[in-house]
């Protein structure tokens, strides 16, 4: 039973339960804006999200449905409970994916579920009904697989690096052009069900199409894409199902997802045109080789060398990345920042917008190691303080922090904006090896003469630090 099927006084609550939900999902995405407050925005729309599920319990024949109901709920719930306590924090940007995809997914199935029963073999379809399910349907199954493609990527299941083959826009064009005729069918009631599946499967395809040339690099971009694509097909599910509550939080996701989606690409001054299309990343036959091969001098520094350095410092910028991520040392990272600051070191954090693998990823790591959000410092803070700090320890952080973006034309992120890493008195770059990072371009920090290499696991070099320093 929808809302709309609802009575009388029955009908005003559950509208005004709807009601309270969307205040606070408003108040959470508020709070959800500042570290100090993340934790409450979530309790506020935790909150939100129990209202609106009560509220549409009274709206179920629970004679007839009362196990598929409470199947949904508490399996729901424990998969959620059970994915917050497992999942490693390293691990939170390919759980984000499966999220955005389970979100979408659901939508379509909804909307799947609402045009059969609308049986429009037999009635045809009003066209607001029509185009809202076609919405709700194509807009779920490309959230969905693109958001399943994502998950793999991330997972390093498949490859990061952008898959492309000859002709590919031409394909995807055409799928497009498929959905559009076979929508067209539905909404004029022309072989509607067959034409229906025919752009739901189009649409699944162009999901996994549309994501596979997306490099590893531009993946926390695509992951906001993909939240505001779940939101918007949310929204249409909640014009599908006549449902308040799903038209505003659906809205809400989709407006947040796509400022966040702008503001990275911002970030990375590149369009969202040249994200989806560029395959930034892509291996080219005769590219850059690694750094270092190029033949420029690499220094390499030992535990005792850096840990001196870092000792007696004034000021250490520490850089994080997906590095650090991989290596899970956010913690051993917070350890040695202690370490120097009882050495009267001050230590900051530099976050560049789109460092690790989804927004805010070495936020939430940092915040898992308990670092204070005072020390965390955005980009453009961050920057003016590089050309008066006596280290800058950059802990498997490549693209964000290479110079080629201001002074190689020819680089494929020149123009973009970077950490200013090369501006320190001395630059500490731990990496395994000298292997480019995930976008696999050159970089020429390692070669300038200010920079040193300590080559090995990010944790246990950091770990060895930490002792090191222990001992000055």
């Amino acid at each position: 039973m929808t809302p709309a099927e609802g009575t009388g006084p029955n009908l005003i609550a559950i509208d005004a339960a709807y009601l309270v939900t969307a205040v606070c999902f408003i108040l959470g995405l508020r709070h959800l804006s500042n570290p100090r407050t993340a934790r409450t925005g979530n309790y506020i729309s935790m909150l939100g999200m129990a209202i609106a599920l009560v509220a549409t319990g009274f709206l179920l024949d629970w004679k007839a449905a009362w196990w598929v109901v409470a199947i949904g709920f508490v399996g729901g719930a424990l998969v959620g409970i059970y994915s917050a306590r497992a999942v490693k924090m390293t691990a939170t940007p390919q759980m984000v994916a499966l999220f955005n995809g389970a979100g979408g997914g659901a939508a379509a199935m909804v909307a799947c579920a609402e045009f059969l029963k609308l049986r429009p073999d037999v009635t045809p379809l009003s066209w607001d009904q029509a185009l809202a399910i076609l919405l709700s349907s194509i807009i779920g199954a490309i959230s969905f697989m693109g958001s399943i493609i994502a998950f793999l990527k991330l997972q390093e299941v498949m490859t990061g690096r952008p898959l492309t083959y000859p002709g590919q826009q031409f394909v995807n064009g055409l799928i497009a052009l498929t959905i559009v005729l076979a929508s067209g069918l539905v909404i004029a009631g022309v072989d509607a069900i067959p034409a229906y599946f025919v752009a739901l499967g189009a649409a699944a395809a162009l999901g996994v199409l549309f994501v596979l040339p997306i490099g590893g690099a531009d993946m926390p971009v695509i992951i906001s894409l993909l939240n505001s694509f779940t939101g918007l097909a949310a929204a249409m599910t909640g014009f599908v199902l006549g449902n308040n509550v799903l038209i505003i939080s659906g809205a809400l996701v989709g407006a947040s997802g796509t400022l966040l989606t702008m503001l990275m690409s911002r970030a990375m001054n590149r369009s969202i045109t040249n994200v989806l299309f560029g395959a930034f990343g892509k291996v080219v036959s005769g590219g850059a080789a690694a750094p270092g091969a190029s033949g420029g001098a690499v220094r390499e520094a030992t535990v005792d060398d850096v840990a001196t350095m870092l000792a007696y410092a004034k000021q250490v910028i520490i850089v994080p990345g997906y590095g650090m991520a991989v290596a899970q040392a956010q913690h051993s990272v917070r350890e040695l920042a202690d370490q120097l600051e009882k050495h009267g070191v001050t230590v900051k954090y530099a976050i560049h917008p789109v460092a690790g693998r989804m927004p805010g990823h070495m936020n939430v790591l940092l915040a898992e190691a308990n670092v204070p959000y005072t020390s965390l410092y955005d980009m453009d803070d961050i920057n003016p303080e590089f050309a008066r700090t006596d280290v800058a320890l950059v802990i498997g952080a490549n693209d964000v922090t290479n110079p080629a973006a201001r002074n190689v034309a020819s680089s494929p992120i020149y123009g973009m904006p970077i950490l200013d890493v090369d501006k320190a008195h001395n630059v500490v770059v731990l990496k395994r090896s000298m292997n480019p990072g995930f976008a696999g371009i050159d970089n020429p920090l390692y070669e300038l003469p200010n920079t040193m290499m300590l080559f090995g696991d990010a944790k246990s070099s950091v770990e060895k630090l930490t002792s090191a320093v222990k001992t000055l």
